[in-house]
């Protein structure tokens, strides 16, 4: 079911060691830089996972394993709906906080607070 090279060029890479890299990368979450030594270049990694990805190779795949599985009854299809509703705080909005002017020292902001409470007339 994998491509094969079209006879141009050099020889492809093993495919067993391209879909280990492949799926090395996807399990760990990794950037493609990091593949590990062992499933390098990554560059040819990456581009075939792209290419694969472009032409449907990977959609293949998995409806293939699916229907194989799904055929011997390994599969067992299972919805689960859920109504849980998390809500946020109100004060969790991410509306500027209170008393805070952006570009603004505390300082200036303490000497700002502290004149405005000296030009209140006291209460007698």
């Amino acid at each position: 079911m994998l491509p094969t090279a079209d006879g141009r060029g050099r020889p492809w890479r093993d495919h067993r060691q391209v879909i280990d890299g492949v799926l090395w990368r996807l399990r760990t979450g990794v950037p493609w830089r990091d593949l590990p030594k062992r499933y390098r270049p990554r560059q040819t990694v990456y581009e075939r996972f792209a290419r694969w990805e472009a032409d449907d190779t990977w959609a293949r795949l998995l409806e293939h394993a699916q229907v194989r599985d799904d055929a011997v009854g390994a599969v067992e299809w299972t919805v689960s709906a859920d109504s849980t509703i998390s809500r946020a705080h109100r004060h969790a909005a991410g509306a500027r906080k209170r008393g805070r002017v952006p570009g603004t020292n505390w300082k200036i902001r303490h000497a700002r607070r502290l004149a405005r409470r000296s030009d209140t007339p006291a209460a007698d």
